[in-house]
């Protein structure tokens, strides 16, 4: 038959059109990845523009002066963020996909291990406020890498931690708790 080929030569593209259509289409974790990673992008610009409004810190700061550029660069921020309620970087869909993430990784051989040194001195659930600084009374929870590599990659300033069960975003050079999520360490 003279047009069967052009008739497999259509069906054949139709097919590559459509996986080509289902490799290129965004999966709804990428989504919610994304505008996570904007509104962290945002975030950046704005700290970046308040950073400017303060002084250079000296060379060999003392922790006093350390201190002291923290609770103003805080303040900054804390006017700037006014408004700011929980839930603006850690939306439901992302606590959601965070929490997969997690599950994932704590359930597979080293699950044990790893909860347990995320829990290493962590305190619990002390009562969290956003645009306030993190508390100078709970220690910095270990955030093992098998947990920050699937996690969306953060700016040098920024960091994820644990808080009990809760995730916390914390600006690092203001000391600031930026957002935190819900109970969210499998139990």
């Amino acid at each position: 038959m003279p047009g069967h080929g052009i008739v497999s030569l259509v069906v054949a593209l139709t097919a590559l059109s459509g996986a080509a259509a289902r490799q290129s289409a965004p999966s709804p974790g990428n989504a919610i990845v994304s505008e996570f990673m904007t509104r962290v992008k945002e975030y950046v610009v704005l700290h970046n523009k308040l950073e400017s409004k303060l002084p250079r810190s000296p060379k060999n700061s003392t922790p006093e002066q350390i201190n002291e550029r923290q609770i103003a660069f805080g303040s900054l921020v804390k006017e700037a963020r006014h408004g700011a309620k929980p839930g603006e970087f850690f939306t439901p869909p992302m606590q959601e996909h965070v929490r997969r993430i997690l599950v994932d990784v704590l359930s597979g051989p080293d699950g044990k291990t790893l909860k347990a040194s995320i829990m290493d001195e962590n305190p619990g659930l002390p009562k969290l406020e956003i645009n306030e600084r993190y508390p100078s009374t709970v220690p910095v929870s270990t955030m093992p890498p098998q947990v920050l590599s699937r996690l969306p990659e953060m700016d040098e300033i920024l960091e994820y931690r644990f808080i009990g069960p809760r995730m916390v975003l914390v600006d690092t050079d203001a000391d600031i708790i930026l957002d935190f999520t819900e109970e969210i360490l499998p139990k």
